[in-house]
C-alpha cells in the first residue's frame, strides 16, 4: 500500500510517532533556541520542516534522524525495525501482547498490515506501517 497526501514528508510528525513507538524522546533544541519551532523558523523557508530527530531517553544509543525527501515511498523499506513487545512470550499470551501494542499504535496513526503466525521456526509477529507507510514489525 502506498501512502501519499498531507502526511507525506513530515519529518517531525514521523519522529514524534517513532518516539511514541520506541519510548524515545525529542532532544533539546540547539543552544540559543527555546524550542524546535523557534529553531525551525530561523531556517530559510525551503529548509523549514525538512528534518527532525529523536533519541533514547537516556541519551545513549543511536539517534533516529528523519528528513523530507522529494519522492514518496513506493517499494520495500531499506531499513526494517522490529519493535520488541512479545519477547519471551509464546502462543496466545504473545498474540495478546502483540494485539495490545497494535491497538495502541493504530490510535497513533499506524496501520495493521498482517499477522504472521508462529511457523515452527519463528514466533508470531504483526507487520505494521507507520504514518508514512514504512513497514515495521511488532515482534
Amino acid at each position: 500500500m502506498e501512502r501519499s497526501g498531507p502526511h507525506w514528508g513530515e519529518p517531525e510528525r514521523v519522529a514524534r510517532f517513532r518516539c511514541e513507538v520506541l519510548g524515545h524522546v525529542v532532544p533539546p533544541p540547539p543552544e540559543g533556541f527555546a524550542t524546535w519551532g523557534d529553531f525551525d523558523r530561523s531556517l530559510p523557508p525551503e529548509r523549514q520542516g525538512s528534518a527532525f530527530a529523536c533519541i533514547g531517553p537516556s541519551g545513549v544509543g543511536p539517534r533516529l534522524y528523519f528528513q523530507r525527501v522529494p519522492e514518496g515511498k513506493v517499494v520495500k523499506n531499506r531499513l526494517h525495525l522490529d519493535v520488541r513487545v512479545g519477547t519471551g512470550l509464546v502462543g496466545e499470551e504473545r498474540l495478546a501482547a502483540l494485539e495490545a501494542e497494535c491497538a495502541r499504535l493504530i490510535a497513533l496513526g499506524a496501520v495493521r498490515v498482517r499477522l504472521l503466525r508462529a511457523d515452527g521456526n519463528n514466533e508470531s509477529c504483526l507487520v505494521m506501517q507507520d504514518i508514512e507507510g514504512n513497514e515495521f514489525c511488532l515482534d
